[in-house]
């Protein structure tokens, strides 16, 4: 049996140093023969990264772009909640963690 929605990464991390952007993507796919609806209902992470949601195909494949918004050294971990129109699978939810270290000084 298929899974109902298959969900490339459940945990997101974005590590790197400070000022940086760094990108990752989610990718979402459903197993069953009726199309897929993703509504993001909750994400509290505002300030510290952005999301994107793409459709690669209608109503079948979604991907999530997560990326950090370049900033001091911090070390943060959130959540990006969704609603789906399948009761099988009302929710998905992505856990996210960032990490963005100090520069070294060269000299």
């Amino acid at each position: 049996m298929k899974p109902v929605i298959t969900v490339s990464h459940r945990y997101v991390n974005l590590y790197g140093m400070e000022g940086e952007s760094i990108a990752r993507e989610v990718e979402i796919r459903t197993g069953l023969n009726k199309p897929l609806t993703l509504k993001p209902i909750q994400f509290n992470l505002e300030g510290r990264l952005t999301y994107a949601i793409g459709e690669i195909k209608k109503g079948r494949r979604f991907q999530i772009r997560f990326t950090s918004i370049p900033g001091p050294p911090q070390t943060y971990q959130g959540f990006l909640k969704l609603k789906t129109n399948y009761p099988e699978k009302p929710e998905i939810i992505i856990r996210i963690r960032g990490r963005f270290v100090k520069k070294m000084k060269k000299g």
